[in-house]
């Protein structure tokens, strides 16, 4: 009996410490040992021991933040899921469309410029005339759905979070196989909720743009059903009202996209920005040249005494 007594008593003093082993201000931290230290990989095999009762120096943070991003590990909550992942920036337009309802490859919009499109009909190339060639109509088989959801009186419960997306997803959208919600991250300060979807490269069956494009609609607009609900996934007995949203589209195959697709503008302040640098360069080029030369003076003045 003594001794089921102390093994009950050893377990909990080993639970007891490894909730308390942990480091409140760097969640990437790894603790272990009595009394229990942290660190944070920064590198290679290169470990920085932390002090976890203060906040983190930034020098270490961006060393870590760059040392995830070469492992291809997360950094950030939203944002890119990936370098090759992009945005539509062109909004809506008329389509060429196949008979079954996908996109044609190429889309023109009725005038002499045309460009190549995804599965989603989102513009993957820079725009040229009627001669651009699209070999075939690419798959996007992950989408990321950046939502910000309005203010609610009770904090959100973040454990249940994902369950409760996958669940609305798959009722509200034909059915849509829940699995395929491969992640679901949450930033209470902004609000904001990362959903990713995924199916596997090949697939053909599943349509992730239906998904993408119906929620963009219950969110920014109107729904496009009939009975006008939005989507408002129910976590914790409160719903969540989606104000904003931003899709990101990945590709089987990486965009195409040049520097041809900037806008005017952005190309201006570009070239303003390198002809500052560049004229910045040649003042400090003449200044360093006028001082040398008031130098040799000052020193020729000196040595005519001598």
């Amino acid at each position: 009996m003594k001794i089921w007594i102390a093994l009950l008593v050893a377990a909990l003093a080993a639970g007891a410490y490894a909730q308390t082993c942990s480091c409140d201000t760097m969640k990437w931290a790894t603790c272990d040992g009595s009394p229990c230290t942290c660190s944070l990989l920064i590198g290679n095999n290169v470990k920085q021991t932390l002090d976890c009762k203060r906040l983190v120096p930034k020098c270490f943070l961006m060393k870590a933040e760059m040392y995830r991003k070469l492992k291809g590990q997360d950094t950030r909550t939203g944002g890119k899921p990936v370098e090759t992942a992009f945005v539509d920036n062109d909004g809506i337009y008329d389509p060429e469309c196949e008979n079954d309802g996908k996109f044609k490859a190429k889309q023109c919009n009725n005038t002499e410029e045309c460009w190549c499109v995804n599965s989603a009909g989102v513009r993957r190339t820079d725009k040229g005339d009627k001669s651009i060639k699209c070999d075939k109509l690419v798959e996007t088989y992950f989408v990321r759905l950046q939502l910000t959801h309005k203010p609610v009186t009770t904090p959100v419960d973040t454990k249940g979070l994902k369950t409760a997306i996958a669940d609305a997803i798959h009722k509200r959208y034909d059915n849509f196989n829940k699995d395929m919600v491969a992640n679901v991250e949450y930033d209470a300060d902004s609000r904001m909720i990362v959903v990713d979807v995924k199916k596997p490269m090949g697939d053909r069956k599943s349509d992730l743009t239906q998904l993408a494009y119906y929620m963009e609609k219950d969110v920014k607009v109107l729904p496009l059903f009939k009975d006008q609900e939005k989507f408002e996934p129910t976590v914790g007995g409160q719903k969540l009202e989606m104000e904003n949203i931003l899709v990101y589209y990945v590709d089987e195959e990486a965009p195409t996209f040049t520097m041809r697709h900037l806008s005017g503008g952005i190309i201006a302040v570009i070239v303003v920005v390198v002809l500052a640098v560049v004229a910045g360069l040649l003042v400090l080029f003449f200044a360093k040249k006028r001082q040398n030369q008031r130098y040799n003076k000052a020193q020729q003045r000196e040595m005519e005494p001598m």
